[in-house]
C-alpha cells in the first residue's frame, strides 16, 4: 500500500475498509448490493494523539497497519489519491485483530 500524503490531527485515525467476503461459508455468492460495508479494516495513518485537562500529550495506542473492528456507523467517508478511506476518532475503534 502506498503511503498516503494525509496526517491527521489529535487522536484521528484513518482507516482502509477490509472487503467482505463475497460468498458465503455453504458457497452463496453475495451480490454488492446485498453486501454490508465491512466493519473491519487496516490502519493507514495515525494522529499525534489526544490531551489531557492538563495540556499533557495522551499517545494513540493503535499504529499504522494494525487491523482493526470498528463501529458499523464510525467515521467520516473520504476519497484521498484514489482510495476510500474512513477517519475516525480512537474511541470509535473496539480493538485490534491478533
Amino acid at each position: 500500500m502506498a503511503k498516503i500524503k494525509f496526517r491527521p490531527l489529535h487522536d484521528r485515525v484513518v482507516v482502509k475498509r477490509i472487503d467482505a467476503e463475497t460468498k458465503t461459508k455453504g458457497g452463496i455468492i453475495i451480490p454488492d448490493s446485498a453486501k454490508e460495508k465491512p466493519q473491519e479494516g487496516e490502519v493507514v495513518s495515525v494522529g499525534p494523539g489526544g490531551r489531557d485537562e492538563a495540556g499533557k500529550l495522551i499517545p494513540i495506542d493503535i499504529k499504522v497497519g494494525d487491523k482493526v473492528l470498528f463501529g458499523k456507523w464510525s467515521g467520516t467517508e473520504i476519497k484521498l489519491d484514489g482510495q476510500e478511506l474512513l477517519i475516525m476518532k480512537e474511541s470509535d475503534i473496539m480493538g485490534v485483530l491478533n
